[in-house]
């Protein structure tokens, strides 16, 4: 049994030890981590244009991207990768709601260069790094036998 002293010994020694570990790795992520993951040299304007229009419309209000947002439209992290450029184009500059699912999407009527900026941005998104995020779901290696 410790005794307060050691106790309070402990706490001090032990908090600033694991302090000292998480400012550096910290540290480290941001240096080294985030540009390498993320492809920094790939965002070009037409990625900070889509962005821009993801942020205006609110996509996040019904998206995830990232694992981050809400949960009512799919997760498009990946949604490049999975669909194609033409296939979101589509979506976007679709002048009548789109409702895949019984769940509507509105209507944007983006013109050609806010859907392509939009694309750039979604595929600039699913080339980063994110240690196999989103998962491949569990029924595909099922799928493949």
């Amino acid at each position: 049994m410790l005794t307060k002293r050691q106790a309070l010994l402990f706490f001090l020694i032990g908090t600033f030890l694991f302090s000292i570990i998480f400012i550096g790795l910290s540290f480290d992520t941001v240096r080294r981590g985030i540009p390498e993951k993320t492809h920094e040299e790939n965002m070009t304007e037409a990625v900070v244009k889509g962005r821009v229009l993801w942020d205006k419309h609110n996509c996040m209000g019904c998206h995830t991207i990232m694992g981050e947002g809400a949960y009512y439209a799919p997760e498009l992290t990946k949604v490049y990768q999975r669909r194609g450029p033409e296939f979101i184009k589509a979506v976007l500059m679709s002048e009548k709601p789109w409702a895949p699912r019984g769940r509507k999407m509105v209507a944007y009527g983006f013109s050609e260069e806010e859907a392509n900026h939009m694309v750039e941005f979604l595929k600039w998104i699913g080339e980063a790094d994110l240690n196999g995020f989103p998962p491949e779901p569990t029924f595909k290696k099922y799928l493949k036998n």
